[in-house]
């Protein structure tokens, strides 16, 4: 264990760097884009809703949607999928077979949650573990994650019959108006108090909505001017109504195809760095709040779409890099009583499922997490795995502050929340939910600067 942990305190590689590429003239693009969408929503009484909730109703399907980037030598694949989480081998499942499908390497996949609350959070190895215990409680449907990737496999495969080529990447933001607040506000003695993601106390609803990026930033690949895609990325946690059996892509979903419908162009949302950001001063968890939410995510990314400005694309990059984090080794955090919890016949369900993905993380901290940036012309993408602190997405834009940087948290959740090191002794909900240690801000900056190419 200890040796485990030392290895994991220090260790970030870089796995894989595809240098900039010049792109042929646009009188005869050599890019092209594929798009896909695919249908991921449990059937009722199937798969569960995070964390055992099963399904009733779908209020709206679960999607998966994203783009195959295809430069004439290789293939690229950036996927956002309507889940709250994916983790471990689950994690490793999507990508390899989306790979497959688009006829790529692994390590050229993003696969990305949006993190909606009304959707699955899926680790099968924690579920494996659980199966060797007394009266496991179920929370994986393997012949189900089976079915459902064979199914996007398959979208990924017929979208290949259907590339188009591009030529120029736009860029725009906008302010998003009365969405997103911290979740963590300060109070005496250097603690902080949590505001999560529906709140009905007026008191804390009227308190300020600090620390956030008020921006939705939208990435536009095009063919002359017609856009072909519009990726947008925006740091909030998805998260309206909790604890519920429907199935839906929440307020993120419904303004993505709401605007897909009104332009006619496929659309793709990401959330950003959104630990500990959340709409709690905005929502009280009723229809008429998420309905005001949705309306205004909608404004923000319509203006963003709008404000878009296109340049030629001269280049492609695509870079990765293998992450190792620390564990967690202060007391209820450990391996060994972790593994007690999840043996426990006697305790909750949900106490059992997140002592079983704690120990899945222990497992394994020796194999690597893979991080990934896609430059595109003067755009740079970051996919980051957990769930981010904002302060990460806010450090990657600020260490190349003349780029249009967007950033996807939420690729594999095994880490759990993957915090400031501040914030542990602050207190608050986000450090009680991270299977990484203290150190991890110190060794994600660093894997951030090394996909970015920035110095410290």
């Amino acid at each position: 264990m200890l040796h485990r942990t030392l290895l994991a305190l220090s260790v970030i590689t870089l796995v894989a760097f595809a240098t900039s590429q010049p792109i042929a003239a646009a009188e005869s693009p050599a890019l092209r884009v594929a798009t896909f969408s695919c249908d991921v929503t449990p059937p009722p009484g199937g798969h569960p809703l995070i964390w055992v909730t099963p399904v009733e109703t779908v209020e709206t399907p679960l999607l998966a949607k994203g783009i195959v980037l295809d430069d004439g030598r290789t293939r690229t694949v950036i996927c956002a999928v309507d889940w709250c989480g994916l983790c471990n081998s689950s994690y490793d499942l999507f990508r390899r077979k989306i790979a497959d499908a688009a006829g790529t390497d692994v390590d050229r996949v993003a696969v990305q949650c949006v993190h909606q609350h009304t959707a699955p959070y899926t680790d099968g190895d924690a579920q494996k573990l659980l199966d060797g215990t007394e009266k496991p409680p179920r929370y994986v449907d393997f012949e189900f994650l089976d079915d459902v990737t064979d199914r996007l496999a398959r979208a990924v495969r017929q979208s290949l019959k259907e590339f188009q080529p591009i030529d120029r990447v736009g860029t725009g933001q906008a302010k998003v108006d009365r969405v997103a607040s911290t979740r963590r506000i300060p109070i005496a003695g250097g603690k902080v108090r949590s505001r999560m993601s529906s709140c009905t106390d007026p008191a804390l609803r009227a308190l300020t909505e600090g620390d956030i990026d008020p921006f939705v930033k939208t990435v536009t690949l095009a063919r002359g001017d017609r856009p072909i895609v519009r990726m947008h990325y925006y740091a909030t946690h998805p998260q309206s109504f909790y604890g519920d059996p429907r199935a839906c892509a929440d307020v993120p979903g419904f303004a993505r195809e709401r605007l897909q419908e009104k332009e006619k162009v496929f659309q793709i949302y990401f959330t950003g760095c959104a630990g500990d950001v959340a709409m709690g001063k905005y929502n009280d968890r009723t229809r008429r709040a998420r309905d005001e939410l949705t309306d205004r995510l909608y404004a923000g990314m319509e203006a963003s779409a709008a404000a878009t400005r296109f340049v030629p694309i001269d280049s492609l990059a695509w870079r990765t890099v293998a992450l190792r984090l620390p564990l967690r080794t202060d007391p209820g955090y450990t391996e060994a009583e972790n593994r007690t919890t999840m043996a426990d016949p006697t305790a909750t369900a949900v106490a059992r499922i997140r002592a079983a993905t704690r120990v899945a993380f222990c497992e394994r901290i020796e194999r690597p997490i893979s991080l990934s940036l896609l430059k595109i012309g003067p755009v740079q993408i970051l996919h980051l795995p957990g769930e981010c602190m904002l302060a990460f997405q806010k450090y990657a834009q600020q260490s190349n502050p003349d780029s249009f940087i967007a950033v996807a948290a939420y690729g594999d959740l095994s880490p759990g929340y993957i915090c400031t090191e501040s914030s542990f002794p602050e207190g608050g909900y986000e450090p009680t939910a991270s299977r990484a240690g203290r150190k991890s801000e110190h060794v994600l900056k660093k894997a951030i600067r090394e996909l970015m190419g920035v110095e410290e």
